[in-house]
């Protein structure tokens, strides 16, 4: 059984104390937490500069054994100052993390490679690696793109694959027969049904509020998977209206339950 996280976007306004707990009461092995809000006035509960949220947080993953696996979500925008994201980044660090979450929503290539290569240096100096993930309605869309940015800044950033939004980028998981299994440190795992939304507002409100839990939709989640190293983590990202409208703890146990249980049907139909 690969090692499972729990992913901050599960219950995007959730304390991180609550979402440690949800994470904790799922029996994974981990969580993320959002410290940075991707774009203005996304979601955000203030933890950087709060010495008290820190140490409560601090307390709690030591208290419940739950690791924190990232911290997301830097969108490296035309606006993006990467030297006043230190406070987030050294936070993150000293909350044990092991990931910075990145996405690319840059149309100037070269000023998105500049801000990306000093972040991964940012990043690599408090002990994070950068994991770069694609999103098909930002400037990094796919696995190429997204390998060909992170080649251009000559560090060791990694793949981020998102099953949701690998697929609707209509990408197939042949193409990952060339990449260097190095590149996925962790990718995030959900279900959706085979037909994608047919605007843009319609994919970011899947993606936001209407994914499944593994083995609840039509993806080709198997063979992704295959493509991937066998003990690749998987942090589980189903922001869901209906699951997040329960108690924490009672969503990170039903999350809990069903990946384990997509996975030992995967498990079970590899050694029929």
């Amino acid at each position: 059984m690969p090692l499972l996280s729990f992913h901050h976007l599960c219950r995007i306004d959730t304390h991180p104390v609550d979402l440690i707990e949800a994470a904790a009461a799922g029996g994974f092995d981990y969580c993320g937490l959002r410290l940075v809000a991707p774009r203005p006035g996304d979601p955000l509960v203030p933890v950087i500069g709060d010495e008290a949220a820190i140490r409560t947080i601090e307390r709690k993953l030591r208290d419940t054994g739950v690791r924190l696996l990232d911290v997301e979500a830097v969108w490296l925008s035309p606006d993006t100052e990467v030297a006043a994201l230190r406070p987030a980044v050294e936070t993150a660090a000293r909350l044990g993390a092991r990931f910075l979450l990145v996405v690319g929503f840059d149309a100037d290539g070269t000023r998105l490679l500049e801000n990306f290569t000093a972040l991964c240096h940012l990043a690599g100096s408090c002990g994070l690696r950068v994991m770069l993930e694609f999103i098909t309605y930002t400037t990094i869309r796919n696995p190429v793109e997204t390998l060909a940015l992170i080649r251009d800044s000559g560090t060791d950033a990694g793949v981020l694959i998102d099953a949701l939004q690998f697929f609707r980028s209509g990408s197939d998981p042949q193409e990952l027969a060339g990449f260097d299994p190095s590149l996925f440190s962790y990718m995030q795992i959900c279900d959706a049904p085979s037909r994608a939304p047919a605007t843009v507002d319609g994919l970011r409100t899947e993606a936001r509020t209407a994914r499944l839990l593994p083995g609840d939709g039509e993806l080709p989640l198997d063979a992704l998977l295959d493509r991937l190293p066998p003990d690749v983590t998987l942090s589980l990202e189903v922001p869901n209206a209906r699951l997040s409208g329960l108690p924490p703890t009672e969503h990170g146990r039903i999350a809990g339950e069903a990946l384990r249980r997509f996975l030992e049907r995967r498990r079970s139909r590899h050694e029929a």
